[in-house]
Order: structure tokens, then sequence, then C-alpha cells
């Protein structure tokens, strides 16, 4: 299974039997890996509606049929646009052919400006990921919250994907102590250095990571991991 970080927040995930993407956020990225129209996807998969995140959905799903997973209000904001989505909540789960999708709280905003106008698009989220017996969480856009604790004790963590830039989301000494109520086994800096305001050191961030006996890895856009791989 290949995991592939495009930039920001945005993961691919090649199953060998399907394409995920997670907030495919491309066009006006200047650290994506590759353009919209490269990308190959059965399911989008948004952690919420900000710009940076929801990105090309409309233009991906277009192209690939791909269907669009995500809060219901979010969801509802694609369906009416004609495309396929599926509506959830936090908390609820769902197995689809590629596996066990949760959604789990972040704790953050979502919205998205239409005529000059923030319009409400549901809550943030988490995606908790049961992918072939490999367990993926993307934290989505969160500020350090203790019920990531409670998300580390109940399931078995193989790859968290933490925001650690800063101003927006949770920091790297909260990304950090994430990490740890989580208990990873591995863990992916995102969302940080797309813009001057959350730039950080992903390599310091990685060090830290190692000293509390936890597997960190600094993806550059385009980088990949395959899971298989990484002795979970």
């Amino acid at each position: 299974m290949r995991l592939t970080f495009l930039g920001h927040s945005s993961i691919h995930i090649d199953t060998g039997h399907y394409q995920l993407i997670i907030d495919p956020f491309l066009d006006g990225n200047p650290s994506a890996a590759i353009a919209p129209e490269e990308v190959n996807a059965d399911y989008i998969l948004l952690t919420h509606g900000h710009s940076d995140h929801i990105g090309d959905t409309e233009k991906i799903a277009k192209r690939t049929g791909a269907t669009i997973i995500a809060v219901v209000e979010l969801a509802d904001y694609f369906e009416s646009k004609g495309l396929q989505t599926v509506g959830m909540n936090l908390g609820g789960s769902c197995i689809f052919p590629f596996g066990k999708l949760k959604f789990t709280p972040a704790l953050h905003s979502s919205s998205v400006q239409i005529d000059g106008r923030n319009v409400y698009l549901g809550v943030a989220a988490g995606l908790l990921l049961d992918l072939e017996g490999f367990n993926v969480y993307h934290a989505g856009d969160t500020a350090l919250f203790s019920d990531l604790k409670l998300i580390g004790d109940r399931n078995s963590i193989d790859l968290a994907l933490l925001p650690i830039g800063d101003f927006f989301t949770m920091g790297p000494e909260d990304a950090l102590q994430a990490a740890e109520w989580l208990k990873a086994k591995h863990v992916i800096p995102v969302h940080y250095n797309t813009f001057p305001p959350i730039k950080q050191n992903g390599d310091q961030f990685v060090t830290e990571l190692a000293h509390r006996n936890i597997v960190g890895h600094t993806l550059k856009p385009g980088d990949h991991l395959i899971l298989e791989e990484l002795n979970l």
C-alpha cells in the first residue's frame, strides 16, 4: 500500500485496489507535487471546508467520477454541484469498498467563501482509516485536545498525519503531545511550510519524536511510504 504526500495536508493512498485522496489542495499550492489533472481517485476524503483542503475536489470528482466522503454539510455542498457524495458525521463509521472510515473530532472551523461571504460547512473532523489492516489517522486541522488520548487508547494507530504549522493549527510542541497520546507507531508532519505563517522545521520535529521513541518521517511533496515496509 503506497501513501504519497502531495503537499500541505494532501495525501494520496493507493491500496492496490482503490485510490483515495485526502484534502486535495493542489492548484494554488506552491509546493504541490502534481496537478489536479494528474490525480487518479476513486474516493475523495475531506476533513473540513477551508479552501486549502477542499481545493480541487470539484475538478477531480468531475473528471474521475470519484465519490466525495465528508461531514454531512460539506457533502451537501458538493452534492448541490451534481457530484456523488456520502455525508457522515463525528463518531460515525462506515465500511466502504476500500476499508473502514470513521470521522473523529477536530478543534477547528469549517467554511467556504461564496460571493465574499463565509458559508458554514459543518464541523471540522479527523479521519480514522482501517485499510486492509493498516490503521491510518489523519488529524485534519486541529488544536491539541485531550480526546486525542482517547482515540489512541481505543485504536492501534500505525501511522498518524499531524499538523505542525501552528498559527491555524497546533504547532510542533502540541503535535508532539498529540503523537504521544495517540500512541502512534509512525508519524508524518503535515500542514507546514506551505505559506510563511506556518513555517516550521519538520526535521527537528521528527528528531523530537525519536526522543519519545516514535518513528517520524519528513516527506517532501511527491515522497511516499510503502506501509508494508514499515514493520508495523
